[in-house]
């Protein structure tokens, strides 16, 4: 939706007024390889991409902010004198969230209404939801009755956006999402060390090479899924590591595979050792892959993908029949150069695989893939050739 049809809905559903609309967009992101360790203190390699949630915003005189979405119906209210009431909102407790984590950092609103748009699809792995919460954020920062009085980086918005997340929404997530939607930089993808919130970009070049977002249209639900539980058994593997290595760590990605491997006959519960194996190792294989891909070597980065797609499948778990026929489908064409590599990408449980594709054999990709993943799911899957945008800002009219 351009800005020209955002501002007509706008008024369609609030009204004219003399307060002017602003507008606000972040990105989804890409994690091209690192998954689950970003609450593991490990490096993550993610892209912001040019799928957005856009959300128009004015002021409303009130003490209320009502939000709604273009492809929802209803207003959503969130009373900043009870903003915990909103954790029970229908939708519209990220934003509810993201009101309370900046209140918390002095920023004093206003009322507002908001109209959130955007061309990520909900629930596909691609944070949706990060990119709502920081789209916020940089709006009600903005807009907040003492902006000038309080600078906050976008960095400081990200980290707003995980304690959003974990306190308010319920979900243990790390930063990974939040900080590449906050973060992201046209044609970069970025290593973030994920213990020290530090990032280095890295020129994505893939030559004649594109990336394709495979989306198998499961929807997946943070909350719902198998996410906390994982959190807990790395907390139980983190807590054998340091027991089993005489240490004090505070993330089990400090610790190197030759560690694990040293220890690894300790470990009485396989499925804890598993959860362990794919946590060190996916650790080792981001600082590989980036290091492969800086290097030029396109074919090396695939095999690595794949490998991390073999881990997260088998070790971690997180995977689910249509992730893995997705994979199965792309897996069948790594031969003869035109696909070089897949992996799933996201929290798992449906959601998209992300794979490198011959540009000349996108349409062919496309094809074949759909077909074979539609005859052992019944699915009809979504594709998107990768576009590698900036992170959360202002943009006008």
């Amino acid at each position: 939706m351009d800005i020209k049809n955002l501002i007509e809905s706008f008024e369609k559903l609030y009204g004219t007024s003399s307060e002017k609309i602003r507008f606000f967009t972040a990105p989804g992101r890409v994690n091209l390889i690192g998954e689950h360790i970003d609450y593991c203190g490990g490096y993550v390699f993610p892209a912001a991409l040019t799928l957005s949630t856009t959300v128009a915003v004015r002021l409303n005189g009130t003490d209320k902010i009502n939000m709604a979405a273009t492809d929802l119906e209803g207003i959503f209210t969130c009373d900043l004198n009870d903003i915990e009431a909103a954790r029970n909102l229908k939708w519209g407790n990220y934003q509810a969230g993201m009101v309370k984590e900046l209140k918390a950092l002095g920023y004093d609103f206003s009322g507002m209404d908001m109209l959130f748009t955007g061309t990520l699809p909900f629930g596909s792995g691609l944070s949706s939801s990060a990119s709502i919460e920081m789209a916020t954020g940089i709006a009600l920062c903005t807009m907040a009755n003492n902006a000038s009085d309080i600078s906050t980086s976008n960095v400081q918005i990200a980290i707003a956006g995980k304690a959003c997340e974990n306190n308010f929404c319920g979900v243990n997530c790390g930063i990974m999402d939040q900080f590449a939607s906050a973060m992201g930089k046209k044609n970069h993808a970025m290593l973030l060390n994920c213990a020290e919130i530090s990032h280095e970009y890295v020129p994505l070049d893939l030559g004649q090479y594109v990336l394709v977002l495979a989306n198998t249209c499961k929807k997946h639900s943070l909350g719902a899924s198998k996410y906390n539980e994982r959190r807990a058994e790395v907390a139980k593997g983190l807590e054998l590591m340091n027991m089993l290595c005489g240490d004090s760590r505070d993330n089990l990605c400090d610790y190197t595979t030759n560690e694990l491997e040293a220890v690894k006959d300790g470990f009485e519960d396989k499925i804890i050792y598993n959860r362990v194996y794919h946590v060190i190792t996916e650790n080792q294989r981001v600082k590989d892959a980036v290091e492969v891909l800086k290097a030029g070597d396109l074919v090396t980065f695939g095999k690595i993908l794949c490998a991390a797609n073999d881990s997260i499948r088998y070790n971690y778990e997180v995977t689910g029949d249509e992730l893995d026929a997705m994979f199965d489908a792309a897996a069948t064409q790594f031969e003869g150069g035109n696909v070089l590599g897949s992996r799933m990408t996201g929290a798992g449980f449906g959601g998209c695989t992300v794979n490198i594709v011959k540009e000349s054999y996108v349409d062919e990709f496309i094809k074949t893939t759909g077909t074979l993943y539609t005859a052992k799911t019944g699915i009809t899957p979504e594709f998107y050739v990768c576009s590698i945008g900036d992170g959360a800002r202002e943009i006008t009219g």
